[in-house]
């Protein structure tokens, strides 16, 4: 009778202990599913880091990149700010043009902003110090406005992914325009990266194109005096001048100045932003090429840009870089919608690879090899306009995504 009574005991504790456990388990199931739909129904924060020239001599390209980017976001989400459930903030850090402060700035985003994707940056010298970040820390950096190949050559991580063109782009443009068999050709760029890619990259497509290049002359570009490298190429008697800009410091006061024109010296060169067209009065009938001028591109997003922009911005219109800072948000939105919000550095690189998007530029496509976005430029010539201050570049005709194609340099 004892044993009987011992045995229903136990029997009746161990059907308490698993109706105990089961309880426990049913109530932990619960809570573990009430916390995953809460992390599903919760809106993350999506953290865009933009390094540009927000002061210095490149501001002014740094400010229509900023610009462009937040009109670019506005688009891209219609208004919303938010893509995939996920609001979107931005950062932004000014390198001062100054490579060491770009790695600071970049490096503060990273690790104190813990920023998603890294954006930038107005000099090419700033991105090419901040590219190894991107790699290190796994996130997917867009590179605009800079141009310099090595960009996507032989810098090149795969985490980088450029809206902007480079300088072989804007050399077959701009090698298309005046070199041909026989035609003698001086260049003139500033003495770093984006002037050494540039005039590298055109030399190869002019003596493709059977010119001579007789002369490269490279200065300071801080310097305000460029007498003494016009000079030489005076003396080297081409037929063209080819020249290779960026900056508020530009040559062409003194190259009107020395009248080289005059000489015999025809100039040629891409159509710079606004301000400096407004100091190429004396070159008015010069034919080069463009990145952008807002009345060349006909497709609705250019529409909605010069639109929203003179009414943001006092009538103004969107110049050179405005259109890229635009692209770039367009490009990082797209990429987001198609990996329904995931940041994941190394899945948006597969998603992004090939990616086909429209810009204000019209259809851009990252190649797969090195993702450059391949787009359209435009051939162009300096006109004279009523009630326009400087040379308006009126279109000659556009240039194609697949004619300005440059080689894959990072094999």
């Amino acid at each position: 009778m004892r044993k009987r009574l011992l045995f229903l005991f136990m029997l009746s504790f161990l059907l308490v202990l698993v109706a105990c456990s089961d309880t426990t388990s049913s109530d932990q199931e619960t809570e573990t599913n009430t916390d995953e739909e809460a992390a599903t129904e919760t809106d993350g924060t999506i953290k865009i880091g933009v390094l540009a020239s927000l002061t210095g001599a490149l501001e002014s390209y740094g400010k229509q990149t900023q610009q462009g980017f937040e009109l670019g976001l506005e688009y891209a989400t219609d208004g919303t700010m938010e893509v995939a459930g996920n609001k979107i903030e931005v950062v932004f850090e000014d390198t001062e043009t100054k490579p060491e402060v770009a790695v600071q700035k970049a490096t503060k985003l990273l690790e104190d902003d813990d920023v998603d994707f890294l954006v930038g940056s107005s000099s090419s010298g700033d991105t090419l110090a901040v590219l190894p970040l991107a790699e290190e820390y796994e996130k997917i950096m867009v590179v605009e406005p800079a141009v310099a190949d090595s960009i996507t050559g032989e810098e090149f991580n795969p985490y980088i992914f450029r809206t902007a063109r480079n300088s072989s782009q804007d050399a077959v443009a701009g090698a298309a325009a005046i070199a041909g068999p026989g035609v003698k050709i001086a260049t003139f760029a500033p003495d770093y990266s984006f002037g050494w890619d540039g005039i590298e990259a055109f030399k190869d497509a002019a003596e493709t194109l059977g010119a001579e290049i007789v002369v490269e002359e490279y200065a300071d570009p801080e310097a305000t005096d460029f007498t003494s490298h016009l000079q030489k190429i005076i003396e080297a008697q081409p037929d063209y001048l080819f020249v290779v800009w960026a900056g508020a410091n530009s040559p062409w006061n003194q190259i009107a100045d020395l009248k080289i024109q005059d000489k015999g010296i025809k100039i040629s060169t891409g159509a710079p932003d606004i301000p400096a067209l407004s100091t190429m009065e004396a070159l008015i009938g010069m034919e080069g090429f463009t990145v952008y001028y807002h009345t060349l591109p006909d497709n609705e997003i250019n529409d909605w840009l010069v639109e929203e922009h003179k009414k943001r911005f006092d009538g103004e219109v969107p110049d050179l870089f405005t259109p890229g800072g635009m692209t770039a948000a367009i490009a990082i939105v797209e990429a987001l919608k198609q990996s329904e919000g995931d940041v994941d550095a190394n899945k948006l690189i597969d998603l992004m690879e090939g990616m086909t998007f429209e810009t204000p530029k019209g259809t851009m496509t990252f190649r797969e090899e090195d993702h450059q976005a391949l787009q359209t430029l435009y051939s162009i010539k300096l006109e004279e306009q009523d009630g326009v201050p400087y040379p308006v570049p009126v279109l000659i005709r556009e240039l194609t995504p697949d004619e300005t194609a440059p080689p894959i340099m990072n094999d």
